[in-house]
């Protein structure tokens, strides 16, 4: 396991943008398009929600966030691990502390949606509690996207 300092960090900040930007090219890759959700960088403030970077000494490596969609429900988005930091354990600390903030936040739910070219993703995923849960946003028709949730 590595040894990443994860940091409360404003969704529209250099380091967030420029990992949400490598996330975005990713999904061209494997989709042919980037994730469309609409965002809005102040529904990862307080008290709607949070939006971390982890740090490995001084070098962003990976981000994600938590937006409350609903009282005690809310949405795991942009959550990314840099290629090179991989097969590290990161990912896991990151849903683990993704998972806090959803509690302090007031969530007994959270929820994700992912898709079948990210099938790593969905193995962690499901290795964490997750389960299949009804289509919601943006991509609840989308054939490729796979819903999850988990009790907190």
């Amino acid at each position: 396991m590595s040894d990443i300092d994860f940091r409360v960090t404003a969704f529209d900040a250099p380091e967030s943008v420029e990992l949400i930007g490598e996330l975005q090219a990713e999904y061209m890759v494997r989709y042919g398009t980037g994730d469309e959700t609409p965002v809005d960088a102040r529904e990862f403030t307080a008290p709607r929600g949070v939006f971390v970077v982890g740090w490995d000494a001084e070098l962003p490596v990976a981000c994600g966030g938590v937006r409350v969609t609903a009282p005690g429900l809310a949405e795991l988005k942009r959550m990314y691990v840099r290629v090179a930091a991989r097969r590290r354990g990161i990912a896991r600390q990151l849903l683990t502390r993704l998972e806090d903030e959803a509690r302090l936040l007031g969530a007994g739910v959270l929820r994700l949606q992912t898709g079948l070219q990210q099938p790593e993703a969905i193995a962690m995923y499901e290795s964490a509690g997750y389960t299949g849960t009804e289509p919601f946003g943006h991509y609840a028709d989308e054939p490729l996207a796979r819903h999850f949730a988990k009790a907190l």
